[in-house]
């Protein structure tokens, strides 16, 4: 029989972006029903009160713009007063592209993904990790893409923020301490709206993020120290 003590020893904050839809949504549930807590964030303020009415505390829900240094040092702030360094943060959010030949995407859309595929994670490891790291302890996980790994026509945007993903997490696991680890992950091919936005009906054969949060969420919550440095890819994808 596992005691008590092991139960809640074993519990964790989570820091997750992009918690409104989605993935990021369908991690929530399975987070939250493994009697962890999250901390989440999104852009849609309508989404976020619906998020806290659905769950309330002791998970917490802001309206944050990743891309927006200002706001996740807000909200960074925020948590680590109250509650300390999380144990293990999830860089979700992410946006892509409208299918189009690199030199059809306007410079502001070019802009956009940019901004919220690349310097969104780095905000968030900017304003947590350093609390994580003087802990020495805790997991980072970056969603990288099938698009991180290899390259498609019409999201060229997108595959580069991938792949950059990639390079941004190798190198982040360098620089932590042990104890610590920097994973990207590629969580597999799911019938998102951002699929949706690139395969069009086809993506309705994909698994659904409730399917996917089923084998997604156990494996997340698995990494661990020995993982630093891994390109990881969920189990089935």
């Amino acid at each position: 029989m596992v005691s008590l003590e092991k139960i809640v020893v074993t519990l964790r904050h989570i820091v997750l972006t992009g918690v409104s839809r989605g993935l990021g949504r369908a991690m929530l549930e399975g987070f939250v029903a493994a009697g962890h807590t999250v901390w989440g964030c999104a852009r849609s303020a309508e989404a976020i009160e619906a998020l806290r009415a659905r769950f309330g505390p002791p998970h917490s829900f802001e309206v944050v713009d990743v891309s927006r240094d200002e706001d996740v040092a807000r909200w960074a702030r925020s948590l680590l007063r109250e509650h300390g360094p999380p144990d293990l943060v999830v860089n979700n959010a992410a946006l892509i592209n409208r299918s189009a030949k690199l030199w059809e995407v306007p410079a502001l859309e070019f802009s956009q993904v940019i901004d919220a595929n690349i310097k969104g994670v780095a905000n968030v490891i900017r304003h947590f990790v350093p609390a994580m790291v003087q802990r020495r302890g805790g997991v980072i996980v970056n969603f990288s893409s099938y698009w991180g790994r290899s390259a498609a026509a019409e999201v060229a945007p997108y595959c580069a923020t991938k792949w950059a993903i990639e390079g941004l997490t190798a190198a982040l696991a360098e620089e932590l301490p042990s104890g610590m680890a920097a994973v990207a992950l590629n969580p597999g091919i799911i019938n998102t709206d951002m699929l949706k936005s690139c395969f069009g009906q086809s993506a309705s054969s994909y698994l659904s993020p409730n399917d996917w949060a089923k084998k997604a969420v156990p494996f997340i919550l698995s990494l661990g120290a020995q993982d630093n440095g891994r390109q990881a890819t969920v189990p089935g994808q």
